[in-house]
């Protein structure tokens, strides 16, 4: 029932991050790159269609492995390394990452049983959805209240703090050194540092009038 309710949602955000890391990067989008985006649509649906349907069959396997090739080749494309000195650019990249990573896992779970692998509804909701949301929070605070698009280092240190949260939430359990709930503290602890900062940060930007002194 969880993964009937979460994956669909989960899915269409990362729909909408794939469109503004693309439009981030100013691209030009060739005809091949345009297939790559509609059949990157497709799996979308096809995922979350099977998984209200069919959750854990063969088909709901078959499916998320086409769809994590797909968003994997439709990822290469976007030259992510290029980004690295720019954090509110490779955060979206970064966001899009687990989306392959997650289907990956949610086949190799449904086909061997591996512990590590059943973790993948983490790396969906916590490293995609969750990395995406606070991507765009930090990018539409600055926007939205006049501000160039540059964050800071403590932004960027957020963003390396949410991935570590998935990080350890979908892998620790497969490092036998730690206990189960032992991993789920730490990950909690990681992803509350994060969106600490991001109050930090952003609470008094969203409290105080536009710099450009325009209403809103």
């Amino acid at each position: 029932y969880e993964i009937r309710r979460i994956l669909p949602s989960v899915l269409a955000a990362k729909t909408r991050g794939g469109h503004i890391a693309q439009a981030t990067r100013h691209r030009e989008r060739g005809a091949r790159m345009a297939r790559h985006d509609a059949a990157g649509h497709w799996s979308h649906g096809g995922v979350a269609l099977v998984d209200l349907f069919r959750p854990e069959s063969g088909a709901a396997r078959a499916v998320a492995l086409a769809a994590a090739v797909i968003q994997a080749v439709r990822f290469s494309q976007w030259q992510a390394l290029r980004t690295v000195r720019t954090p509110i650019v490779w955060v979206l990249h970064l966001a899009y990452l687990w989306l392959p990573i997650g289907l990956v896992l949610k086949a190799l779970a449904l086909l061997t049983g591996r512990a590590f692998a059943a973790q993948y509804l983490h790396a969906l909701t916590i490293g995609a959805a969750t990395t995406m949301i606070l991507a765009v929070m930090t990018r539409a605070s600055l926007g939205h209240t006049g501000r160039p698009l540059v964050v800071g280092w403590p932004v960027a240190f957020a963003y390396g703090l949410l991935a570590v949260a998935a990080a350890v939430r979908v892998f620790g359990p497969a490092w036998h050194a730690l206990s189960y709930s032992e991993i789920v503290v730490m990950a909690a602890a990681f992803w509350t540092a994060a969106f600490a900062i991001f109050l930090g940060v952003y609470a008094p930007i969203l409290l105080r009038p536009r710099v450009d002194g325009k209403p809103g």
